[in-house]
C-alpha cells in the first residue's frame, strides 16, 4: 500500500516532474504511427440470372458454382464454391441478389461483391406485366361480335372455362382475379390473368353476306 506524509504527496514535492529539486522530466514522445490506408474495393461484378416463369411462381434454389482467387499468407490460390440464391415466389425483373466480397482477391484491394440480376425467360403461353399475368386468345369475328366461351388454363395447371357474352373490341380485356403471379412480400395473395383477344376476320365475303352484315351493322348502336 501506498504511504502518504509530508502533506500528503507520495515521496514529497521532490519527486514530482517540472517543479526543480530532484524530480525527472518527461522522456521523448514517440512519433504516432500514421493508419493503415484503407484498401480499394473492387467494382461490383453483376450476373445474369435467368428464371422461368414458373421458377418464378412457386420458387425454386439456385445452386452456382464458382471459381475464384483467394490470398493465403500472400500465396494465390483457386478455390471453387457454390453460391446458393433462394428464389422466392413472386420475384420479378431486375430483382438482384448479392454476395459480398465474393469476387478474385488480391494484394491491396478487397475482393468485389457478386451482384445477380433476375432475368424472365420467354415464356410459350404468358406475358407479366407486374403482378398479372397475360394470355392473349385467337376468336373470329363472329364469336367477338355474338359472345363465346373459352377455356383457358393457369400458370399453376388448373383449366378454367370463361364465359364472354360482351362484344369483344381491339382493347377488351377480361380478367380472372387473384390468377396471376404471386406478391412476393405477401406470397398468399396474386395479381390477375388478365385474357386479351386477337381477332380473326373472314377472307372473305359473299355479296350476299355483305348486305346482311351490312343491314345489321347499320342498325346497331355505337
Amino acid at each position: 500500500a501506498a504511504r502518504f506524509g509530508g502533506g500528503g504527496m507520495p515521496g514529497g514535492f521532490g519527486g514530482m516532474p517540472g517543479m526543480g529539486g530532484h524530480g525527472h522530466g518527461h522522456g521523448q514522445r514517440q512519433p504516432e504511427r500514421a493508419p493503415p490506408a484503407p484498401k480499394k474495393k473492387a467494382e461490383p461484378i453483376e450476373q445474369v440470372l435467368r428464371l422461368t416463369l414458373e421458377e418464378m411462381f412457386y420458387g425454386v434454389t439456385k445452386n452456382l458454382k464458382l471459381t475464384r482467387t483467394v490470398l493465403t499468407g500472400g500465396r494465390e490460390s483457386r478455390v471453387a464454391e457454390t453460391l446458393s440464391i433462394d428464389v422466392k415466389p413472386g420475384w420479378k425483373r431486375g430483382t438482384k441478389i448479392t454476395f459480398p466480397e465474393k469476387g478474385d482477391e488480391a494484394p491491396g484491394i478487397t475482393a468485389a461483391d457478386i451482384v445477380f440480376v433476375v432475368e424472365e425467360k420467354k415464356h410459350p403461353t404468358f406475358e407479366r406485366e407486374g403482378n398479372d399475368l397475360i394470355k392473349t386468345v385467337v376468336v373470329d369475328l363472329h364469336e367477338a361480335l355474338l359472345g363465346h366461351k373459352i377455356f383457358v388454363s393457369t400458370l399453376d395447371g388448373k383449366s378454367i372455362n370463361v364465359d364472354v357474352p360482351e362484344i369483344v373490341g381491339p382493347r377488351f380485356e377480361k380478367k380472372l382475379i387473384g390468377e396471376g403471379m404471386p406478391l412476393s412480400k405477401t406470397p398468399n395473395a396474386k395479381g390477375d390473368m388478365r385474357i386479351k383477344f386477337d381477332i380473326r376476320f373472314p377472307k372473305k365475303l359473299t355479296d350476299e353476306q355483305r348486305q346482311v352484315l351490312k343491314t345489321c351493322l347499320e342498325e346497331s348502336e355505337y
